[in-house]
């Protein structure tokens, strides 16, 4: 056996330790997990995605300029 470690912030631990407790696991179980699904499956056992924006954002979008945007995705258009 080896030590694999990694440095996050401490509000993504203490709510990643939370999920897992629920779950019954502990964050070793998870990472270990995580690492055989990835050679399970030869990649990333999911699509990574990028962070969605909250509500009051995507209301500040709709509100541009007087026009409804659909996504931000759309909205990127205008500077492409």
């Amino acid at each position: 056996m080896v030590t694999v470690q990694t440095r996050v912030s401490e509000e993504l631990k203490i709510q990643a330790e939370a999920l897992f407790k629920d779950m019954g696991l502990t964050t070793t179980d998870a990472v270990r997990m995580f690492l055989t699904q990835c050679i399970n499956q030869g990649g990333l056992p999911f699509t990574p995605t990028g962070k969605r924006p909250n509500m009051q954002t995507l209301e500040a979008l709709n509100e541009q300029d007087g026009n409804a945007y659909k996504s931000v995705e759309e909205l990127s258009t205008l500077w492409k």
